[in-house]
């Protein structure tokens, strides 16, 4: 018996003819034992470095998504360049990706076993695990779904279908006999957690789901539907001791028309059976040798006839006959778990076929695995980095149009800036030089009318109709409504001589500045709710000549003076003024005689004649008899006179003297008297006020340019608060550049990121999927 396991030991190392290619998973386990590690070219392993690439690559896919959809959050706030139904699409790509990242963490090479009752199924999954994990023999028939996995914390334990709490792993036994008081349903799953330090195959993340018998249920749509959809690959254990059943075969044909093609694995198990009668060798190989051609042609026929799964060469490369339970007795003796057993004849090169359907296994089921777990979620995670490039792609195109269009609008509005305050300095010089000789124009205007007004006083006060009385009471009432028609009239006839030519040209030069200023408001200014131009009211300037404090000081003279009278034939000629007025106030006040009175103290007194440089006799005659201080010098004067004309003359023109006196005397009526009130009040106006024309032209000078400079200065702010908009704008379009810039910018990092997942995902298809093609 030694000798047989050490010829059988050396057979297992690859001496022996039966070995069917390079060292498998398997044999790195008979050689370094259950703690070695893996080989790197396990297939295995590739599943397992694939798993590890492509999670990778969808952190990375997670990092960007999130990326990307916090800069669709801000640059939907600021820029009008992003529609809500992207920003909608990259939140739920968010979601789709974290699901994504969820399954991958899951994923684990699943590989399903099916056949009747006690055909060996469980045998068989201890066996490949190297350990007597699940069940079997006589009386242990499972009946319900076990799942064998690797525990996460290395611990064994089982948990029951919709419960998280852990059970003893040695309560399996009686969970899943078939004679159990409590049985589970045929379709609930026990998941067992075995240390993966324990087994590399659950440390590669192979996942081996034990099934009841096939016949113990016609309920396999449920089954599949429940726990094989997702398997990679199908293991059909038959006994080698019968052939393929209808039971075995309904239930494969339904799996066919639910997964596309599915990998199934035909073990004939128990074939050690052909071997229990050692007399009769030579004659039980060759009926062996028939019985297993049999056996291969009808699973042929299985496979590719009736499930069309594969062509006849990949069939006869997934049909073999084995002894699941050899297997387990010579793997639990080479770890000194079970004393050595008597195995059979032929023990070799049963072994053998197991070791080569483990390889073929693990080739397959790596292959598989990749295939259907990660080929559609790197076509997903393309997806997603295509859809977000698309989005980005636009965005950034969006961003640098709507760049160069706020470039535009930049450029253009400083421009505009410029050139209004270039042209608001000319128009203002202009303005100022056109104000300028506007208003002195109107000085000019109202001086040269207020001058000829005043020489046409005399008609004014002509037509002055208010009853007329010297008495102090009624004259102060007709002095003051004497001072409002002379107001009033000299107002009239100046607007009516320059008030519409005035009004004209005011309007004509108010129109100019707001035509020239308005070419500097922008369009859209001027027809904004909250633009007021300044209104052109008509401009009326206003006379204040104020005629009543002016000719406060006028006092009238309305004494009785006869014409003729020595005074006033001395006055109109004898010469000056101011000897007369001597000669007047020496007689009315001695002590007052040589002060001097100038004519504008005389009160309204009228002057007559001219001064004459010789003096007549008569008026030295008279200028001594008034100078004379007693009887004496008039007597004689009077005798002088008589002597010189005589009496008849001196009497004829006394008495024509005295009819004239009598005559103007009796004439001296209030009408004389409102005559002569008259003509004072006109001379003392006169002088009055052509002392004010100056003062006047000039109040009205600058009142005409109050009004211009008051409308030129109203369209100056409103184009200054237009200059402001502008302005505001620009450090707006400023602002709207430089976050575009920087939204174009990121667009574009992320596009390129895009691209950079694309292409790790592109080198993830090539390096493990198309090479397992």
């Amino acid at each position: 018996m030694a000798a047989f396991m050490n010829r059988t030991m050396s057979m297992m190392a690859g001496d022996g003819p039966h070995n069917r290619g390079p060292m498998s998973l398997a044999d790195h386990r008979q050689m370094g034992g259950r703690g070695a590690g893996a080989p790197e070219n396990s297939p295995l392993q590739i599943f397992v470095k694939a798993k590890k690439k492509i999670n990778d690559i969808f952190v990375e896919i997670e990092d960007y998504v999130k990326d990307a959809v916090n800069y669709m959050h801000e640059i939907e706030k600021e820029q009008q360049i992003l529609d809500e139904k992207s920003v909608r699409q990259a939140e739920e790509f968010v979601q789709k990706v974290h699901g994504i990242k969820d399954v991958l963490a899951r994923d684990h090479m699943k590989v399903a076993f099916f056949g009747r009752t006690s055909n060996g199924k469980s045998s068989v999954i201890n066996a490949m695990l190297r350990d007597k994990i699940l069940p079997s023999g006589i009386g242990h028939t499972t009946n319900c779904f076990l799942q064998v996995e690797g525990s996460p914390s290395d611990e064994a334990y089982l948990v029951l279908e919709g419960s998280d709490q852990h059970c003893s792993v040695e309560s399996v036994a009686s969970l899943a006999h078939a004679l159990c008081k409590e049985k589970l349903k045929e379709s609930e799953m026990v998941r067992v957690y075995w240390p993966r330090n324990r087994c590399l195959l659950l440390r590669d993340d192979v996942v081996f789901v034990d099934s009841p018998g096939v016949d113990v249920t016609p309920n396999l749509d449920e089954w599949i539907d429940k726990h094989c959809l997702d398997a990679d690959v199908f293991v059909l254990v038959a006994n080698a001791e019968s052939t393929l059943m209808v039971t075995e075969k309904n239930f494969f044909h339904k799996v066919s028309t639910k997964l596309s093609k599915p990998n199934i694995f035909i073990l004939n198990n128990r074939w050690d059976a052909s071997a229990s009668e050692p007399e009769f060798l030579d004659q039980q190989c060759d009926e062996q040798a028939g019985v297993r051609k049999q056996h291969q042609e009808r699973a042929v026929d299985f496979l590719v006839k009736e499930l069309k799964v594969c062509t006849p060469d990949e069939a006869r490369e997934r049909i073999f006959f084995i002894s699941a339970k050899e297997a387990l007795l010579a793997r639990l003796a080479e770890q000194g778990q079970s004393p050595t057993a008597t195995l059979a004849e032929g023990f070799q090169s049963r072994y053998f076929e197991f070791q080569d359907f483990e390889r073929k296994f693990e080739e397959c089921i790596s292959k598989s695995a990749v295939k259907t777990k990660f080929e559609q979620h790197s076509q997903r995670g393309k997806y997603i980095a295509s859809e977000l490039r698309d989005v980005l792609d636009r965005l950034y195109l969006d961003a640098q149009h709507l760049r160069d269009d706020k470039l535009l609008q930049r450029k253009e509005l400083h421009d505009k800036v410029n050139y209004t305050e270039q042209q608001l300095m000319v128009i203002t010089q202009e303005m100022k030089q056109k104000i300028h000789h506007m208003v002195e124009d109107v000085e000019q205007r109202v001086s040269k009318a207020l001058s000829e007004e005043i020489r046409r006083l005399s008609n004014l006060v002509d037509e002055f109709n208010l009853p007329f009385h010297p008495e102090p009471l009624v004259l102060n009432v007709y002095k003051k409504e004497l001072h409002l028609h002379v107001e009033a009239g000299l107002g009239s006839n100046l607007r009516a001589r320059l008030s519409t030519a005035l009004a004209l040209n005011m309007e004509a030069s108010q129109r100019e500045m707001c035509v020239r200023m308005e070419v500097l408001i922008p369009e859209n200014m001027r027809t904004g709710a909250n633009f007021v131009f300044p209104r052109r009211q008509p401009f009326e300037i206003l006379y204040r000549l104020n005629c009543d404090n002016l000719c406060a000081d006028f006092h009238e003279d309305l004494e009785f003076r006869f014409s003729w009278g020595i005074t006033a034939m001395i006055q109109r000629f004898g010469g000056s003024g101011n000897n007369f007025l001597a000669l007047k106030n020496k007689r009315e006040s001695p002590q007052n005689s040589l002060l001097p009175t100038t004519p504008s103290e005389m009160d309204g007194r009228l002057y007559y004649g001219s001064n004459v440089e010789d003096w007549s006799i008569l008026s030295r005659i008279a200028m001594a008899s008034i100078s004379s201080q007693g009887t004496m010098g008039g007597l004689l004067v009077a005798g002088f006179l008589m002597k010189t004309v005589g009496w008849r003359i001196i009497a004829v023109t006394g008495a024509v003297y005295s009819c004239l006196y009598l005559y103007e005397r009796l004439t001296w009526t209030n009408k004389a008297k409102e005559k002569n009130f008259k003509k004072q009040y006109v001379n003392h106006a006169t002088r009055k006020l052509k002392m004010i024309v100056d003062l006047t032209s000039a109040n009205c000078s600058h009142q005409v340019q109050q009004e211009l400079s008051g409308t030129f200065a109203r369209l100056c702010h409103l184009v200054d608060e237009s200059t402001n908009d502008m302005d505001k704008k620009l450090k707006e379009l400023e602002v709207q550049v430089g976050s575009l810039d920087n939204a174009s910018t990121r667009a574009k990092v992320l596009r390129n990121k895009a691209n950079y997942l694309t292409h790790e995902l592109e080198l993830f298809e090539d390096g493990y999927l198309k090479m397992h093609q």
